[in-house]
């Protein structure tokens, strides 16, 4: 397993004076392709695994595993490789893999077809595709609390009651 920061890139001649341009294209393009999908977003590939806490700005991908807490004002998104058991306190979210843990969202959670959630889920906004499993309890809100009336009013008209469903003559 690399850790963050490992690599390799081939650029150069090697001791024979031998361009290595087939092979370093090659990288580069597949490099290119890479960054192409992810651009702008930070990414914990598949084979990481982080046990600790999270906290980014932006945009992050976790295609990898994570044990622990997930915070951020930002965009999450969980890859098809994804593994997270810990709480998520997000902006938004998409999942694409697993998460064992609760999930608070302030503006949109979607749970894709081949996801799975076991936790519970708070947000403004959600979009659970057919095929998502999702084992725990939702709470969908604005984000406007209603104060006052504990229950809503039931308003009933004067006029007298017609069947919705009376036979027809």
């Amino acid at each position: 397993m690399s850790a963050i920061g490992e690599g390799s890139l081939i650029s150069g001649n090697d001791e024979k004076g031998t361009a290595y341009g087939e092979q370093s294209r090659t990288l580069l393009t597949e490099q290119e392709k890479f960054m192409a999908e992810h651009s702008g977003k930070d990414v914990l590939s598949s084979d990481v695994e982080i046990k600790g806490s999270i906290k980014f700005e932006k945009e992050l991908l976790i295609d990898g595993k994570v044990e622990g807490e997930i915070n951020s004002e930002g965009v999450l998104t969980i890859g098809e490789n994804g593994d997270i058991r810990g709480e998520i306190k997000t902006k938004s979210i998409t999942v694409f893999g697993k998460v064992q843990g609760n999930i608070t969202v302030s503006e949109r959670c979607e749970l894709k077809s081949k996801c799975t959630l076991q936790g519970d889920l708070k947000a403004a906004r959600l979009v659970i595709e057919e095929g998502a499993t999702f084992i725990g309890k939702s709470e969908v809100s604005t984000g406007t609390t209603v104060r006052g009336a504990s229950r809503p009013e039931i308003v009933r008209n004067e006029e007298s009651a017609k069947p919705a469903f009376a036979a027809r003559a």
